[in-house]
């Protein structure tokens, strides 16, 4: 029994202290996902409307800059971020934007980019960033850090697990706010 209980306190002690899950594991863990396809429904809660509008799609991540969303109901809907470039396809209408124009709108883009690849020190260029929870299930919660983001995007919320974002929480200035649920289809 001594012998075990002794064996027991070795094996103990030559274990690294337990660290707190932090910002920097999260990032890390991110950092390490290799992408894939997810299906998302997304809620968005707009003032002027009684019910949240719906819609439903797919979404491609290919780290560490390629982010495709299709939206498929109610309106078909591409939405592709390659590095700076967001192109839009609606209606056989196609817009692309060079977001390196448009500072704020890439602060925004890059809010989920950053959390998608673990690219701390681009979140952190533009937002505040405090955890909680666990590896297992974890929340981000980003806040503006500049006052042209922040009179856009009043917080920025994602929930995840392990190395998988699966909701991403936008809360605009104005109130309105759009929850995405992202299930990924390919098990990763």
């Amino acid at each position: 029994m001594i012998k075990r209980l002794l064996g027991c306190l070795l094996f103990a002690v030559t274990l690294p202290a337990s660290a707190a899950f932090d910002i920097g594991q999260l990032m890390g863990d991110l950092a390490q996902h290799k992408g894939g396809k997810a299906k998302f429904v997304e809620k968005k809660y707009l003032a002027i409307l009684d019910k949240p509008v719906v819609s439903t799609g797919e979404m491609t991540y290919t780290p560490p800059d390629r982010l495709e969303k299709r939206t498929l109901t109610p309106k078909v809907e591409t939405l592709l971020l390659d590095k700076d470039i967001l192109s839009i396809e609606r209606d056989k209408q196609k817009l692309s934007i060079n977001l390196a124009n448009q500072p704020e709108a890439l602060a925004f883009v890059d809010s989920i980019r950053g959390t998608l690849s673990g690219n701390r020190a681009a979140l952190e260029k533009n937002y505040a960033l405090y955890l909680s929870g666990n590896s297992d299930k974890w929340v981000l919660t980003l806040l503006p850090s500049d006052q042209k983001i922040a009179s856009m995007v009043q917080r920025i919320t994602v929930t995840g697990s392990k190395n998988q974002v699966r909701i991403i929480e936008y809360l605009q200035a104005d109130g309105d706010r759009s929850v995405l649920n992202i299930d990924p289809v390919d098990g990763k």
